[in-house]
């Protein structure tokens, strides 16, 4: 298709038609294959390093690419460059926000930037495309413009939101959202650092100066979307979601939410086995002790979706449980649990044999080899990346439902650290939490970012992602996030929350096998709702409920996975520093939303936290009904 033909079947603003009619050349996608084609620079070839020549001449070697059996496979030259940047977004206009302002960190205008990035781009070769945001478009229409040199990040681009076949469409294309990729400003401009920058003008543009699509390509569109639903009164989670049916054919849809690295694509997956078949359940951090569990036959699980989950109204039917859909067409799917051959046999099977390419990042692949998702890329000498991915079409993947689906059971995954009496910590979450409505929405106001996080550069410490842990996505106010999710809690009033820990509990290291128990078990049960004899309230308010006791397939657990302070290893004492940490974390991540406009009832549960209050506090503030 060239540019006339383009410009009658969608509404561009005249200065992108002049941009794309200036271009030295420019290659409209119409399927993704055809991006696949450009993945590795021109000619299809088997192998191409995706550099830039910098104005004083500088040549800069970004990302070494190159073609594998499976797919494609891209491995950046800076170990910075393989994960997300926390601060790398920036808002470029004036409208609300309570993120950083481009115009306050930078002593230039980002409208001058805006100017040399188009002038850049029409010196390129470029490749462009045009997709649907959310399921069948309910988000509207966008389009990418990139370099045809960096067309790997066009074909993961193209994977994860889809390819609109232009020539087909019987309607007219409107943009709503364009993307602009010009990777060399990150050093003539940015120091070298990842920066995206949103200007939400007419249309909402998004400036992508780096080659790491977490940033741009997945979390940038997942900007857009969230800006969307904060204008119409709506939320696209930050979550995975699944159907489990039972042996029994027991059906429970489970919706998991959590900051990077809190379980969302594990959720998704069959829990890892030992060679014998036998469940780990953890390893004792202080007496080096190992449990195992024994269950033949675990749930088969139907995927719904892996990080973001569209909770759009006319998705909803108001019969008190929250409906969601996928809004992405493939999977950013992080294996640095996927140490050695075996870890994860489906997962492996589908990335080893997939029916159509794959894009891989981070891993130690050689031109025309295999990609191996067990195989990562070295930082440095003997330090693996902690950020291995690979992309996967949502339609490879077994099982894969693509309907609506409405939510029993809503969790929440933390990555948490050991806790023992030298030194304690807010590792203190048993295997499970049973939390009231109020007490969950506060649980998404703060969320804990957590224990040794692989997906983004950390500085380690105990952080907040913030409102519905989609907060490092959003452009606009924290407080209009949050009256959104509380409106999402009172309306689903016929779903339940859960609390669920990863890598350690107390003094156990247990990786994400805490999360498929509890989802088993849950499934098997067929609800979460349990009577008053069952649970107790924790010994720290914010946990909500623990269990009494625990029994899957006939085998129980012990005490000590549910209540960490009755671990030798814990204690009553060191629990209750760790829950002292977790409270004074939680009061001062919700102080920053007593904002005025902040929903009333907001207010109060929030009042209620501050105050100490107790479990049996939260559930006067929303009403429950058993489904």
């Amino acid at each position: 298709m060239n540019i006339e033909k383009l410009n009658q079947k969608m509404t561009l603003p005249n200065e992108v038609q002049e941009l794309l009619l200036r271009a030295k050349s420019v290659s409209i996608a119409s399927k993704v294959e055809e991006l696949d084609a450009m993945a590795c620079g021109e000619n299809n070839s088997s192998s191409h390093t995706v550099s830039y020549e910098l104005p004083d001449g500088t040549l800069f070697d970004e990302v070494d690419v190159m073609r594998v059996k499976n797919g494609v496979s891209a491995n950046y030259r800076e170990s910075y460059m393989r994960r997300r940047d926390p601060d790398c977004m920036l808002i470029s206009d004036e409208k609300a926000s309570d993120k950083a302002r481009f115009k306050d960190r930078y002593d230039f205008s980002f409208n001058s930037v805006r100017d040399e990035t188009f002038d850049w781009l029409a010196d390129q070769d470029l490749a462009v495309f045009a997709f649907e945001m959310g399921e069948s478009g309910l988000a509207g229409d966008a389009l990418a413009i990139c370099p045809a040199n960096a067309g790997f990040f066009a074909f993961g681009l193209g994977l994860l939101q889809g390819v609109v076949d232009l020539h087909a469409l019987e309607r007219e294309f409107n943009p709503s959202l364009i993307i602009y990729v010009a990777p060399p400003f990150r050093h003539t401009h940015f120091d070298g650092k990842q920066v995206v920058v949103h200007n939400r003008n007419d249309i909402h543009e998004i400036f992508s100066y780096n080659l790491y699509p977490g940033p741009s390509a997945k979390k940038g569109v997942y900007g857009a979307l969230i800006e969307l639903g904060e204008q119409q009164g709506w939320v696209t989670a930050h979550c995975s979601a699944v159907e489990a049916i039972t042996p029994y054919d027991n059906v429970v849809s489970f919706m998991h939410e959590g900051a990077s690295g809190g379980g969302k694509s594990e959720m998704l997956q069959q829990p890892h086995r030992m060679p014998d078949g036998r469940l780990q359940l953890g390893k004792n951090t202080v007496t080096g002790e190992t449990r195992y569990l024994e269950i033949p036959r675990t749930c088969e699980l139907h995927p719904v979706c892996d990080d973001m989950g569209l909770c759009h109204p006319d998705l909803q039917d108001n019969n008190g449980k929250l409906s969601l859909v996928d809004a992405e067409n493939a999977w950013f799917v992080r294996v640095d649990h996927i140490k050695e051959y075996g870890t994860d046999p489906d997962l492996e099977h589908l990335t080893l044999h997939p029916k159509k390419p794959l894009l891989f990042l981070n891993m130690a692949t050689v031109e025309g080899g295999t990609g191996l998702i067990w195989d990562h890329i070295e930082d440095e000498p003997g330090k693996t990346c902690p950020n291995p991915r690979v992309v996967i079409p949502r339609e490879l993947v077994p099982h894969v439902t693509t309907k609506k689906v409405e939510i029993d059971i809503r969790s929440f995954g933390v990555r948490t650290p050991p806790c023992s009496k030298e030194p304690p910590s807010y590792g203190i979450l048993g295997i499970m939490h049973i939390l009231p409505p109020a007490l969950a929405w506060l649980w998404r106001l703060v969320s804990p970012r957590g224990y040794s996080n692989p997906s983004i550069v950390d500085s380690g410490e105990m952080s907040s992602e913030g409102v519905g842990s989609y907060w490092p996505f959003s452009t606009g106010r924290r407080v209009t996030q949050a009256n959104l999710l509380l409106k999402q809690f009172q309306e689903a009033h016929k779903t339940r929350y859960i609390l669920t820990p990863n890598q350690h509990i107390g003094a156990w290291e247990t990786g994400f096998m805490p999360q498929w128990l509890v989802r088993d078990y849950l499934a098997r049960r067929g609800h979460a709702h349990f009577h008053s004899d069952q649970i107790v309230p924790s010994r720290c308010p914010l946990l909500g409920y623990s269990l009494q006791k625990m029994r899957i397939e006939g085998v129980q657990l012990p005490r000590w996975f549910l209540q960490v302070d009755t671990q030798p290893e814990v204690g009553p004492e060191a629990f209750d520093q760790g829950a002292e940490i977790l409270t004074e974390f939680f009061h001062a991540q919700l102080k920053k939303f007593i904002q005025p406009d902040l929903d009333p009832l907001g207010r109060e549960i929030i009042d209620c936290c501050l105050a100490g209050g107790t479990v049996e506090d939260y559930h006067k503030f929303i009403d429950e009904i058993e489904a």
